[in-house]
């Protein structure tokens, strides 16, 4: 998985504090700070006895009488939400600007999610303490609603790695909250998926790196990128796919296309299978990327290629992940 702290030393906004009830979020502390085309806040809340922080990036013409959708995004292990626009190279926060969506990037327990595996050598606090990061994500999911507008029927989850694998966790056990989700670089996790009964059709964005060295595309365990410590199994792509092709009663067959060579000298190419006619017209989409290591395509070659291998710049995942999501509600 990623580890983002030693090599990110970028903070965006200062430290704030916060004095609320000690379950639910009855109080939110807020601080704005303008940015060159939106407003980005930094907030936080007590969720079960834990300081729960996240940013939002709020395009600048926002109206607040008018609903707008929300794009949840989260960061690998090792990271924290402010790694997050990092890593996307700040794409969510321009196509926001353009287009009249947020995006909240919240910040995992100690710098981690618990995504449904067991880490198996890590000790990560996340999973040896079973924090409790879905009820998180579903009470910030109804405290933007509730407190900036957000239309219910169009909230959205993506993430990278940690992040990735929590957002297939997330459309297992809060799906009657979200209306798509992206996953890149990240399958179902193995523990999970005997437990994983959606309530409802979500469709389904996921981008996979075929030579990810951490999260491996034909399944199996998971290994850190610095030390080779063993992070608990998820299931294959094809696996993670399958799944909620047959949840959503998709087509078997896919519409499989290659996306143009735009950078050759990138080493990546990209695959895209379309899983079409899902229940409530959901859909199931797969980039395979040749090539391709534990990044973020159109992203921040956050380590060197030896480490963590290539960025692919055929295509940029924010902006593939946003057109797709906009296609999609409830």
């Amino acid at each position: 998985m990623l580890t983002f702290v030693n090599y990110m030393k970028y903070r965006l906004f200062s430290k704030i504090t916060l004095s609320a009830f000690m379950k639910m979020p009855a109080a939110i502390c807020l601080i704005f700070f303008p940015v060159h085309d939106g407003i980005a806040q930094r907030a936080s809340f007590i969720y079960d006895n834990l300081k729960r922080t996240f940013h939002a990036h709020i395009p600048s013409l926002h109206d607040e009488s008018v609903q707008l959708p929300l794009v949840i995004a989260l960061h690998g292990r090792g990271g924290t939400g402010e790694s997050m626009v990092i890593v996307t190279r700040k794409a969510f926060d321009r196509l926001a600007d353009k287009d009249g969506f947020i995006v909240v990037y919240p910040d995992g327990i100690e710098l981690n999610w618990n995504d449904g595996r067991m880490d198996e050598e890590a000790n990560d606090r996340a999973h040896r303490e079973n924090i409790d990061d879905v009820g998180f994500i579903s009470t910030l999911i109804d405290t933007m609603i509730k407190d900036y507008n957000i239309d219910p029927k169009r909230v959205y989850v993506t993430g990278i790695s940690n992040g990735a694998i929590m957002s297939y966790r997330l459309a297992c056990e809060i799906s009657h909250k979200i209306a798509a989700i992206a996953p890149v670089d990240g399958n179902i996790p193995h523990m999970l998926y005997p437990e994983c009964y959606p309530s409802r059709p979500v469709s389904v964005l996921a981008i996979n790196n075929v030579n990810d060295p951490l999260v491996p595309y034909e399944g199996g365990s998971i290994y850190s990128s610095i030390r080779r410590i063993n992070l608990g199994k998820v299931l294959s792509v094809d696996e993670s796919i399958g799944f909620w092709v047959n949840r959503n009663q998709c087509s078997a067959l896919p519409v499989v296309a290659e996306e143009p060579d735009l950078d050759p000298k990138d080493g990546t190419r990209v695959t895209r299978k379309e899983y079409t006619d899902g229940t409530d017209g959901t859909e199931v989409i797969l980039y395979s990327i040749d090539g391709g290591g534990h990044t973020w395509p159109g992203g921040f070659q956050y380590l060197p290629a030896w480490i963590v291998g290539k960025t692919c710049r055929d295509i940029n995942a924010s902006e593939v992940i946003w057109s797709f999501f906009k296609r999609h509600s409830r």
